[in-house]
């Protein structure tokens, strides 16, 4: 059996084998999920200096982002997409807080992957998984 959420998308499984079948609206709380989670893990990590800067240096560079998501999700998708390679934060209207500063921005992508990664699975073991072992037991 694979795992519980897929560490590309943080999707819980059945949200991936079923996500062609989903209608838009069902999608979008998916999305609401995730970017739920990556804010509360963002949020104390990077300030927002220049969010009009960071939209058009995201829509000139042809990197997609969700413009309904907090800005600070517009950065996941930036680091994401470069795996934080060549990526400058102050070009792109951000900056990472002292705490973090001295990372690398690859590196500093992969502690928020993680993190994502992590918080997910404890959302789908906490919420979903015990109905799913409930369900299996009738």
């Amino acid at each position: 059996m694979g795992d519980d959420v897929c560490r590309g998308c943080h999707r819980f499984s059945h949200e991936v084998v079923n996500w062609n079948s989903y209608p838009e609206e069902q999608r979008v709380l998916v999305f609401e999920r995730l970017d739920s989670l990556l804010i509360q893990i963002i949020k104390n990590k990077l300030q927002l200096v220049d969010i009009k800067k960071l939209s058009e240096m995201l829509t000139s560079s042809k990197i997609n982002f969700r413009e309904q998501s907090d800005p600070h999700c517009w950065v996941y998708a930036l680091l994401k997409k470069t795996g934080g390679e060549g990526i400058e934060p102050a070009a792109w209207g951000f900056r990472l807080l002292p705490a973090f500063a001295a990372m690398t921005l690859p590196r500093f992508y992969g502690v928020l992957d993680e993190e994502l990664y992590r918080l997910s699975d404890a959302h789908y073991q906490r919420y979903l998984a015990p109905g799913i072992v409930a369900a299996r037991n009738k």
